[in-house]
């Protein structure tokens, strides 16, 4: 364990920490497999003791977390119809699941197109407290055309809010526990899940309360 410590402390001091934390945030935007928002909140830790500089984590993390987005907006923006394009060729029993896909595709598409055009600043916010949500929604915002400088507005609040969130939660964990950063480790990460999951309660109760209402949009042509 002191080894991994002495490892984390030369590595949290060290100059190039800002341009991997820029590079896991980028990344993490078209990629959600890679914890941006766990390197970010351990750089916090650390950042109790002095190094790595906390404002300088703030800003490179919400950059990083901006670039990785417009790349995601990009990538649904020249690839969206394409992957929600229907796939030419003979209806066959074996073609069924991809009808089906495909169906499921084009009424999530529908779906989202109404939802971004309600409230398609505080989705993407909220999106990104969200495991998945933040590339779901910043592609989807690609492929349904969703105004660029619309989408630059909302993100930018939306990168620098998660900047300053993940790296005070590591913070404030780091000050709890100035001498033990392990503790204050999973103090930081304790918290992001539980404000994460609060997040998922609220969307899956407005979600069910919306359901009733919804039902009839949803159900395919001809249905009774």
């Amino acid at each position: 364990m002191d080894s991994v410590l002495d490892l984390l402390h030369q590595t949290m001091s060290s100059p190039w920490v800002y341009l991997a934390l820029f590079a896991i945030a980028v990344v993490d935007g078209f990629f959600p497999a890679v914890p941006s928002e766990t390197a970010v909140i351990t750089a916090g830790v650390f950042a109790a003791t002095g190094q790595p500089d906390l404002p300088l984590v703030i800003v490179v993390a919400g950059c990083g977390a901006l670039v990785g987005d417009h790349i995601s907006y990009a990538i649904g923006r020249h690839a969206g119809g394409r992957l929600l394009a229907t796939v030419p060729g003979r209806d066959t029993a074996s073609d069924a699941p991809h009808r089906r896909r495909r169906g499921r595709r084009r009424a999530a598409l529908e779906w989202a197109r109404r939802a971004i055009a309600v409230r398609g600043g505080l989705l993407l916010i909220v999106a990104r407290y969200i495991p998945g949500g933040r590339t779901a929604v910043t592609l989807t915002m690609g492929a349904t055309r969703f105004s660029r400088r619309r989408f630059l507005a909302f993100d930018a609040l939306a990168a620098a809010s998660w900047g300053v969130y993940s790296a005070l939660v590591g913070y404030l964990g780091g000050l709890a526990f100035e001498r033990d950063p392990v503790r204050g480790l999973l103090l930081g990460l304790g918290i992001a899940l539980t404000v994460t999951l609060v997040v998922e309660t609220v969307r899956w109760v407005r979600g069910r309360g919306r359901v009733p209402a919804d039902a009839p949009v949803s159900r395919p042509a001809g249905a009774r």
